[in-house]
């Protein structure tokens, strides 16, 4: 029990998104699409299959190559996506196709039935999903890169697939790293909605569930593993997972609240769309659409124009620090 607690506080700082993000974007205006079942972020329940997902991600670990060059790739998500090197990044996704086969299978499966952790022992393959998580953001930024959007929706649907699935296994540390994930396929989102030809997201955002990655069956299922402790050691055990526990419940809401200002983002899209490519003056001018609400404040975002165009955040919650605030810089192009 000693080991998952050293193991909890170093994958809060490791996998969680932690960087304070502001996140100057160049938009277009854009109509929500008529047909919102062609643009989902989740695979379609009519394209779910009844198989158990387990077998297939872990399939896909065994066949993966053992020299991804992960601080490369890296480096070519920094940068801006016109200087983004396709071809680069064509032949670095060849050598996993058949891991990502398997993972678009997996990530459409309905069961993902994880085995109970061994006491004292981390879950197996963490790290290894997580390399499949950034090869999966690197195919939907080289599909995204070509304006190919339908490929850039399947990566994205396979990754935030995979993100909901581990998140979904018995201990919390699962559930922080299909949280990494999840941001990892909002960071595409991001990159999906500035091209001046992406189809609006916003159905799509809404759809998907809220919480993306539930985190309280993991920190039910940890804090029932003390039950054979006596009172005393299992009562400083819980005291000790404490501060972790609200951490990842903290970085579950953040998650959300990135979700639903892409939403938001979204909506202002629509609005500009129908007002010759003006932004809004304030959310409330947007009555068509439902405007999602800051998580973290629980109330509406924070929206205000300025000369270059407008600023949309989070607050900063009171248990939380400023690096859990959600901050986009908007100009809007016509």
């Amino acid at each position: 029990m000693k080991r998952t607690l050293i193991c909890i506080t170093i994958v809060l700082s490791a996998v969680a998104p932690v960087e304070a993000r502001t996140v100057e974007l160049t938009l277009y205006p854009a109509k929500i699409a008529e047909y919102p079942q062609e643009y989902l972020l989740l695979p379609g329940a009519g394209k779910l299959t009844d198989a158990d997902a387990v077998p297939l991600y872990e399939k896909a670990i065994q066949s993966m190559p053992k020299d991804l060059e992960q601080e490369q790739i890296q480096e070519w998500l920094k940068l801006p996506i016109e200087q983004f090197p396709q071809k680069k990044a064509e032949a670095a996704i060849q050598k996993y196709v058949e891991s990502l086969r398997l993972v678009a299978r997996a990530a459409r499966c309905k069961e993902c039935n994880w085995p109970e952790p061994t006491p004292g022992k981390l879950p197996g393959n963490l790290a290894e999903y997580r390399r499949l998580a950034f090869i999966l953001e690197l195919w939907a930024r080289l599909e995204i890169s070509r304006g190919q959007y339908k490929g850039a929706l399947a990566a994205m649907q396979t990754g935030f697939g995979m993100a909901r699935h581990i998140g979904q296994g018995p201990a919390s540390i699962q559930a922080m790293v299909g949280t990494a994930i999840g941001a990892l396929m909002c960071k595409e989102v991001e990159q999906f909605i500035q091209r001046k030809d992406s189809p609006n997201l916003y159905r799509a955002l809404a759809n998907l569930p809220r919480p993306l990655v539930d985190m309280e069956g993991a920190i039910e299922n940890e804090l029932a593993n003390l039950k054979n402790y006596n009172v005393l050691v299992r009562k400083q055990f819980e005291k000790q997972l404490k501060p972790s526990h609200d951490r990842v419940r903290m970085i579950q809401r953040r998650a959300n609240t990135r979700l639903n200002a892409l939403q938001c983002l979204e909506a202002i899209r629509d609005y500009a769309a129908a007002h010759d490519g003006q932004l809004p003056e304030t959310l409330s001018d947007i009555v068509n659409l439902d405007v999602p609400k800051d998580l973290l404040a629980g109330k509406a975002f924070e929206y205000s124009r300025n000369a270059a165009g407008a600023v949309l955040q989070s607050a900063v919650p009171k248990d939380g620090r400023p690096k859990d605030a959600v901050r986009y810089e908007i100009i809007l192009k016509k």
